[in-house]
């Protein structure tokens, strides 16, 4: 397998191969996830699918074969835009039939050299594109989005979160949902009193040790109430 990892001097390249390639910077121009693009912490490029279709009216879909509703990409158009920019780097679509987005892929691709993302449109891609290319298929959620833009941009952003050098301060990363396998603690800053209620005294009482516990009290409460699934993998040791 080819070395994934970069140089420090190397900058963290993300390529989205899209019909729509105005859909972005979108969200990764803002913020700290932004001012990293700025600062050449990372870098975005963009290619269009169409470029690659060899129809006069840069057609890229046709009808699923045996029948059915929709468009499927096609399969030369598909595979010529992915050989154009293929390297070491992951190649991921992104569809809702792939496996879930988790915290830790997102932490082994961060390590390693970018990646490359397909946004799936229509009823999805030509299955032997996926097989050949060996693509990695991943899902944010169980739900159904237009195309995969938006998915790719959460992905991306996920992991840039986590580049040296792009949060302010290097705890943010480590003390968050889903780094020890459950979900965040309750956060609260001034004023005192809200709307009548409070910030919990045990958070003012500057005894570290207590705020600790609370904390973790907090969240195995709230990953038991909110994930039962989280909660089950760290009851049988299997959480992230």
């Amino acid at each position: 397998m080819p070395d994934q990892s970069k140089s420090p001097s190397t900058p963290w390249r993300a390529t989205a191969l899209t019909l729509f390639p105005d859909a972005f910077p979108g969200v990764l121009d803002t913020s700290i996830i932004g001012g990293a693009k700025k600062s050449g912490i990372w870098q975005l490029e963009t290619v269009d699918i169409r470029d690659f279709s060899t129809n006069r009216h840069r057609r890229v879909d046709s009808p699923p074969s045996g029948g059915g509703p929709g468009m499927v990409l096609k399969p030369d158009v598909s595979a010529a835009a992915i050989d154009s920019v293929s390297d070491n780097r992951p190649l991921i679509y992104m569809t809702p039939r792939g496996k879930p987005l988790t915290q830790s892929r997102v932490r082994e691709l961060a390590a390693g050299a970018g990646l490359i993302v397909f946004c799936g449109r229509f009823e999805g891609l030509d299955q032997r594109v996926i097989e050949a290319r060996n693509m990695e298929e991943i899902s944010i959620g169980d739900f159904v989005l237009a195309g995969g833009e938006v998915a790719a941009q959460v992905m991306i952003e996920a992991c840039v979160r986590l580049l040296p050098g792009v949060l302010g301060d290097a705890d943010s990363a480590s003390d968050e949902s889903f780094e020890d396998g459950l979900l965040e603690y309750p956060l609260y800053t001034k004023p005192r009193e809200f709307e009548g209620r409070s910030i919990p005294e045990v958070l003012l009482s500057g005894d570290h040790k207590k705020i600790a516990d609370w904390r973790r009290d907090q969240s195995i409460e709230t990953t038991e109430a909110r994930r039962p699934d989280m909660w089950a993998k760290m009851q049988t040791g299997d959480g992230q």
